[in-house]
């Protein structure tokens, strides 16, 4: 029963964020409401999701109080963090997922009937709304957790104490996933760029810029992790508050606007590198995914080092055991990995490349993306094994450790969904995972990246990682979600297109 429950939990997992009134000091603030963390509960956030399928694709700064709106977020289990907006005159409350890897915003209509999720959330009735004007035209956003459809509309959209007049946004007439019927959030606020929006709609966070509402064009996250803790997180636009970094960002360009994507250097594994980020990875930092995710063959050799009980792949294994040898001594010849596995005959050219010329997902269907048949699997299989040996010869380990090594990575394969459960009492034997972005190295101990659920007196834990391959062009890909936010406060800045981490306090 328990495992059940922790397949539920790591199926559903994702974020949220909120705001208030105004207070005496000029800052938009808002109360926060905890709730504890179990296992039941868990289900009702939705881990890490593609948004790949969306539109048409993603020095601290000094202000006074007065110029800056700042939104507190609700922390629901470190999950979600949801607050509040208002829509329409008289204002009509929702809570909202304040997403950067989406740019689109959407709020249940109350023309909804035949989506349960619409039951349980707050609908907008455009009839009561003076300021309201028509649209009608369709529209459908597409998650990987899941799907909206409706149609557009435009109405006044209050965030803290700002009021974006004339905002187009979706009505959601149907809402196809169970991601929503058990979210806290009644929609999705999108903060990523204009280049993936749906229907081309200009997202909330241009039309602050447009219509003047804040002085700089910058907006910025902090997560509090801690559960007990009164305050979930704050959401500033306009800037940033100075009470929740220590030392200065480290900023880095946008690479590729759509989602706020990076380089990133490196990624270690205690104090080595995985080798997979060799003349750099694709990043992105999103408020809308709770965890981390990044390629299968990394992920896979976390587990690995964490002990997470994961799926094990028999195609993985024979590889090992039929062509091990094989791949070790065309390495050591010098034969360019990418040519191994055509070389052993198990990936084939296409007359383009190869069939499996990037590392992708065993098992990936969460994400919609087919795991490549026959010989494509064993092909998918091989590459990410070339990768392993690579890595390893590098330590100067012999063959006999290797492939060793290499068959126990296969049996920490990521299972279908992702899901993968940790021992809660062997964190202290865990090593720290380091992210290398812009030369400067920003490091997660086991207890920032293990999510840690209760339920009665038996403690279970969970993995803050999980697989995701995303292919070319836009990938791979790693998603730096609210795990990695969470310990580095983060500032997006869109007047000079880069990114900025400090560690969060």
């Amino acid at each position: 029963m328990t495992h059940n429950y922790l397949l539920g939990a790591l199926c559903i997992l994702v974020l949220t964020c909120s705001l208030v009134p105004a207070s005496s000091d000029g800052l938009v603030r808002v109360g926060l409401k905890k709730r504890p963390l179990d296992l039941h509960g868990i289900k009702a956030a939705k881990m890490a999701r593609l948004h790949g399928e969306q539109g048409k694709g993603l020095n601290s700064m000094r202000h006074d109080e007065s110029d800056l709106d700042i939104l507190s977020l609700k922390n629901y289990m470190d999950a979600q963090y949801y607050g509040e907006i208002s829509v329409g005159s008289p204002p009509q409350k929702f809570t909202v997922i304040f997403d950067t890897g989406s740019s689109n915003l959407w709020i249940p209509s109350s023309k909804c009937i035949f989506s349960i999720a619409c039951l349980f959330h707050r609908k907008y009735k455009h009839k009561n709304s003076k300021t309201y004007q028509e649209i009608g035209k369709s529209c459908a956003i597409h998650y990987g957790s899941g799907s909206v459809s409706g149609f557009l509309s435009q109405d006044n959209v209050e965030v803290g104490d700002l009021v974006v007049h004339n905002q187009v946004f979706m009505e959601a007439t149907r809402e196809g996933s169970l991601t929503f019927v058990v979210g806290k959030f009644d929609g999705i606020l999108g903060l990523g760029f204009q280049e993936i929006s749906v229907g081309d709609v200009v997202p909330v966070w241009y039309n602050m810029i447009e219509q003047g509402l804040v002085q700089e064009e910058v907006f910025s996250f902090w997560l509090n992790r801690d559960q007990n803790a009164k305050d979930g997180g704050e959401l500033v636009f306009g800037g940033v508050d100075e009470k929740h970094f220590k030392g200065k960002h480290t900023y880095v360009p946008v690479t590729q606007k759509g989602y706020w994507q990076f380089e990133m250097d490196d990624f270690l594994i205690g104090n080595l590198s995985t080798g997979f980020c060799e003349g750099g990875c694709a990043a992105i930092v999103d408020s809308g995914t709770s965890l981390l995710a990044g390629p299968t063959t990394v992920v896979t050799q976390i587990n690995h080092a964490i002990g997470a009980q994961g799926v094990v792949s028999m195609e993985c294994k024979l590889v090992v055991s039929d062509y091990g040898e094989m791949i070790w001594e065309l390495l050591l010849a010098g034969v360019q990995p990418d040519k191994v596995c055509s070389q052993v005959g198990l990936c084939f050219f296409n007359g383009s490349g190869l069939e499996s010329a990037n590392i992708e997902m065993v098992v990936e269907e969460e994400n919609k993306m087919k795991a490549p048949p026959g010989n494509d699997l064993v092909c998918t299989a091989c590459e990410m094994i070339v990768v392993w040996v690579r890595n390893q010869l590098k330590q100067q380990e012999t063959k006999e450790r290797v492939l060793d090594y290499v068959n126990q990575l296969c049996e920490s394969l990521p299972s279908p969904m992702g899901e993968s459960v940790i021992d809660c009492n062997s964190l202290s034997r865990m090593p720290n995972v380091t992210f290398t972005i812009g030369s400067r190295d920003f490091t997660l101990t086991p207890e920032q990246y293990i999510l840690k659920t209760e339920e009665g007196p038996t403690s279970v834990c969970l993995s803050g990682f999980i697989a995701l391959d995303v292919p070319p062009p836009r990938g791979p890909l790693w998603i730096l979600g609210d795990v990695f936010m969470g310990a580095y406060h983060t500032v997006f800045d869109y007047g000079n297109l880069k990114v900025g981490f400090a560690e969060a306090v």
